[in-house]
């Protein structure tokens, strides 16, 4: 059966989705929660380590595996898992079985994420696939405002773990529309030997490199100004702007538009301008945005008004300079750029599971530190991505030839 584009088009952005929905969903569920599994805040943010930790992990091997042994038999492995791991969390009974499961959620949310990347390259070249994969990145955008709003009216209506429910739901859904629409799309005369002596080479050669992974470090620390109100949004919401559960779209909402903003100019100013000088209208962005933040917190109240608006700046600068930043990285290894996007995120995930399970847990108590902190993560950005470039430029560090 011959796979149509829009059929595609909705798989894709299906199995895409079900990461930030596993991330967000449940978040203005967090007090509930709390009391329901008779634990504390420290502990219910842990609950997104669990999930994080396992995820950036396991993106260093979906892929390979994938190559080895077909995509759709990937995909479907990992959404049963996530099945699986989504009734463990909707039937925990302690803060425990709540982490295993969510530990479990994590092993498998990626599957269809780095598995969907590679079957867009299998059926696509050119144009054909730079259009599905901007489709896919605008649900992938669109996904976390809509989560946390869904979840709230979860919480409110049907309690907690009607949430893990819906995920359970939504893994089953996936499943099916995997088996009976999704063709294998990588024939077995083109699959690759698991052959861990050349993976490991090729992982020491990527993940040895300075240029790359300071470009890394800088990607992962101008998208920290931004996860670090997405990670605290239960307590920077309730607690110190005094919204309701069913108030996340007012953080959420404005977040997304300044990521679709920062993306659609991205692209228009890529006929114009360099990728470097993308990268510091980007990081002079986020300057202003950190500035603003500090500004408002020092002279103003908290308040939506007051606190919101500075950071859809900063998604809006963050996803303006990612595309670019994204592109040279990889460029330093065209003959491994699927290696190189897959220890890529691993970076960027591991760097976010410290700060969803240390960091935000420190800073959360004030929004000032918040504001505080989210000028840091600018200052760090800047210093990686100038590292890198002097690094760039020493007798030895050629990019990688095809």
């Amino acid at each position: 059966m011959k796979l149509s584009y829009p059929v595609l088009a909705v798989l894709m952005a299906f199995l895409n989705a079900i990461g930030p929905f596993a991330i967000d969903t449940y978040l203005p569920a967090f007090p509930a929660m709390q009391a329901s599994l008779q634990t504390d805040a420290v502990a219910m943010q842990q609950s997104l380590t669990a999930y994080m930790i396992p995820f950036s992990v396991m993106m260093l091997w979906h892929g390979a595996i994938s190559d080895s042994l077909g995509r759709k038999r990937v995909i479907l492995a990992g959404l049963v898992v996530f099945l699986i791991a989504s009734i463990l969390c909707a039937s925990a009974g302690n803060i425990h079985v709540l982490l295993l499961g969510r530990a479990l959620q994590g092993l498998s949310a990626g599957a269809g994420v780095i598995v969907g990347r590679a079957i867009v390259r299998d059926l696509f070249d050119g144009p054909a696939a730079q259009r599905l994969m901007s489709h896919i990145a605008m649900v992938f955008a669109i996904a976390p405002a809509i989560a946390p709003i869904f979840g709230g009216f979860l919480t409110e209506h049907l309690g907690w773990r009607a949430i893990f429910w819906f995920l359970t739901l939504l893994a089953a859904v996936q499943i099916v529309m995997t088996w009976r629409v999704l063709p294998e799309t990588l024939p077995p005369e083109k699959r690759q030997p698991l052959a861990a002596g050349h993976m490991l080479a090729g992982y020491r050669a990527v993940l040895g490199s300075g240029p790359f992974v300071f470009i890394a470090l800088a990607m992962s620390f101008i998208f920290l100004g931004f996860f670090l109100y997405v990670m605290s949004a239960p307590v920077f919401l309730m607690r110190h702007l005094g919204l309701g559960a069913t108030e996340f779209g007012w953080l959420f909402v404005p977040l997304v538009c300044g990521m679709i903003g920062g993306s659609m100019t991205a692209v228009r100013l890529s006929h114009r301008f360099t990728q470097l000088q993308v990268i510091k209208l980007g990081f002079a962005i986020t300057a202003l945005a950190a500035v603003w933040n500090l500004a408002a917190n020092l002279l103003l109240p908290d308040s939506v008004a007051t606190r919101i608006p500075q950071l859809a700046l900063q998604s809006f600068a963050m996803n303006l300079a990612f595309p670019s930043l994204t592109l040279i990285a990889l460029d330093l290894f065209p003959a491994r750029r699927g290696m190189a996007a897959s220890c890529q995120g691993f970076i960027h995930t591991m760097i976010m599971s410290v700060l969803a399970g240390v960091v935000a847990p420190m800073v959360w108590h004030s929004t000032l530190t918040m504001a505080w902190t989210m000028a840091g993560f600018w200052v760090c950005s800047v210093v990686f991505f100038a590292w890198s470039r002097h690094l760039s430029v020493k007798p030895g560090n050629a990019p990688e030839k095809s």
